[in-house]
């Protein structure tokens, strides 16, 4: 079934000092980090923090100017055959051959890694991502949804041990996502280790366990998730007003109605709504509980500002 190759090396990705630098911009800057094996891992940064350069090094698809990465011990460049076998990267578009049908293309995908008579794994592949009803239509017929899928199994055809997955479920609904995340699990129950960039800060919580977070070109934090959402969130309070607050501090949002705050700690409570009721503002709805790692995202990315600054 399912089960990834354990035995090379404990580390999955291990990025060293990682630089790749343009005319005008470092895209990165420095970047180190681990992932070890059977990691359900999570890259995070805004747009344009250097994400997806270091996923196209990671794949060879461009070099970095200083720095080394390394996939279950082989060096992308020097030994990228290697390498290269024991990843797989599902891309952020929706990138396919509109002149194939889902069985050809899987096939094909396979060819490129000289892997032959491979059709029991593609069957098997495509039965856990619901595809096999598919495998005969050609990719232009497909729903978006479906050209998603076929791109997790054109990763998996080569069977390797390490995945990176590129925004994989950026504009696709909300049954797809769910089946794509429960079939991802089950690969890294198996012992694949994930990498998972996306927006989608929701999933990068209950998925990860497991978090760097990238701006501009650097590495701004590095921790398990729960430890990130211990030591940097807080508490997050929502109060819905009738009447003009004073000024607040910590505010994250307002509509002039509801208010969200970010406080440091819960004794902040209290003392917020003693503010609030010295100011004749009545308190028509209050909700109150710990931070989320959308607000630990805001946090670090607003001190890396301010570092950089």
């Amino acid at each position: 079934m399912l089960v990834a190759d354990s035995s090379i090396s404990p580390i999955a990705i291990d990025a060293v000092n990682v630089v790749k630098a343009y005319p005008r911009v470092r895209a990165l800057d420095g970047v180190s980090l681990r992932v070890m094996q059977g990691e359900f891992f999570g890259l995070l940064g805004p747009n344009g923090a250097g994400k997806t350069t270091l996923i196209s090094i990671l794949a060879g698809l461009t070099r970095a100017t200083s720095g080394s990465i390394h996939v279950m011990g082989h060096d992308v460049v020097a030994d990228y055959r290697q390498a290269r076998r024991c990843l797989g990267v599902v891309p952020q578009e929706l990138v396919f051959d509109p002149f194939f049908t889902v069985r050809e293309t899987l096939r094909i995908q396979s060819g490129y890694f000289g892997l032959r008579r491979n059709d029991a794994w593609i069957d098997e592949v495509m039965a856990n991502l619901d595809l096999t009803s598919k495998a005969d239509a050609n990719m232009r017929a497909l729903s978006g949804g479906m050209k998603r899928r076929v791109l997790v199994a054109q990763a998996l055809v080569h069977r390797p041990p390490v995945m990176v997955l590129d925004e994989p479920t950026a504009g696709v609904d909300v049954e797809l996502r769910q089946g794509l995340w429960a079939f991802i699990r089950r690969l890294n129950r198996a012992g694949h280790t994930i990498v998972l960039t996306t927006h989608y800060l929701e999933e990068a919580q209950e998925l990860c366990s497991r978090i760097a977070m990238l701006k501009g070109g650097r590495v701004v934090a590095l921790d398990s998730t729960q430890a990130l959402l211990k030591r940097l969130a807080g508490v997050r309070m929502m109060v819905r007003l009738r009447g003009t607050p004073p000024e607040l501090p910590n505010v994250i949002e307002h509509d002039g109605a509801h208010w969200v705050l970010r406080l440091a700690r819960i004794d902040q409570v209290e003392s917020t709504l003693a503010l609030l009721r010295a100011h004749r503002c009545v308190i028509e709805d209050i909700e109150v509980g710990h931070a989320d790692l959308e607000d630990v995202f805001l946090q670090i990315m607003g001190s890396a500002a301010e570092v950089a600054a």
